[in-house]
């Protein structure tokens, strides 16, 4: 009974996520988070733009709540709208700014949608992001995946799984669908092959002795000239192994 109630809850975030997609503009938009207060539910909406989620004196948020109302069957949902600092470091945001420009212009220029959204997200302070395009929708004859990667990024390991941000999203074309994957190494993140010194802590170089390493190759170039040319000079002379026939010719 618990899983059954635990599954119905999600199944209910995710069609309350979805729906307030379609409702708001879907290229600054990010996500949602559910909560449940004594008052009712509380719906956080993160987005890049909170003036246009709010809109005029709040009509936006108005409609938006009669409309979660009726759908959803909720007594008493309250919005609220969180602005997110960077959206070109938000992964959620990445891929639905992705969704909306396939959705407007098409998929036919995939590849430089791709290049110019990682460019914007190393730009920001990204140490690593790899963005992967695929399904049926991409302009080809069959589905494929498309890899856009930059930076510094752990496939493996404790930092892959607990530090690496990742997103997806789905564009719904009458080509077919794409699925918008997007993975981002935050600059705040510690790397384990790192060094980081304390105050009192220095790095000293150990000079390497160059003259020393030239002087020997020079030594051993000498000694192998020297042998070459004894050997030059021990080989006999070509001898005629026909000197009757040159007699011949010569008395001719």
């Amino acid at each position: 009974m618990i899983e059954r109630q635990i599954i119905a809850q999600k199944m209910k975030e995710k069609q309350i996520e979805e729906f307030i997609f379609s409702y708001l503009n879907k290229a600054s938009y990010s996500h949602t988070e559910l909560q449940r207060t004594p008052l009712g539910e509380k719906i956080i909406i993160y987005t890049s733009r909170p003036g246009l989620v709010v809109g005029r004196r709040g009509s936006n948020i108005q409609e938006l709540t009669i409309l979660l109302k009726k759908k959803f069957n909720m007594e008493n949902p309250q919005i609220e709208v969180s602005e997110i600092p960077n959206p070109s470091l938000n992964t959620n945001s990445v891929a639905k700014r992705i969704v909306s420009s396939f959705e407007k212009f098409g998929p036919k220029r995939f590849k430089s949608v791709g290049y110019k959204v990682l460019e914007d997200v190393i730009n920001a302070g990204a140490l690593g992001a790899e963005i992967v395009i695929s399904g049926r929708g991409v302009p080809s004859t069959r589905a494929k995946s498309w890899r856009f990667s930059a930076g510094y990024l752990k496939k493996s390991g404790d930092i892959s799984q607990n530090h690496i941000n990742y997103g997806f999203a789905v564009a719904n074309l009458r080509s077919g669908s794409i699925g918008i994957k997007v993975k981002i190494l935050q600059s705040d993140v510690r790397l384990p092959d790192k060094i980081i010194l304390k105050e009192n802590v220095e790095i000293k170089e150990i000079p390497i002795k160059i003259e020393a390493i030239k002087e020997e190759k020079t030594e051993k170039r000498e000694e192998k000239s020297k042998k070459e040319i004894k050997v030059k000079k021990e080989k006999p002379k070509k001898v005629d192994e026909r000197p009757e026939v040159k007699e011949q010719e010569v008395k001719k």
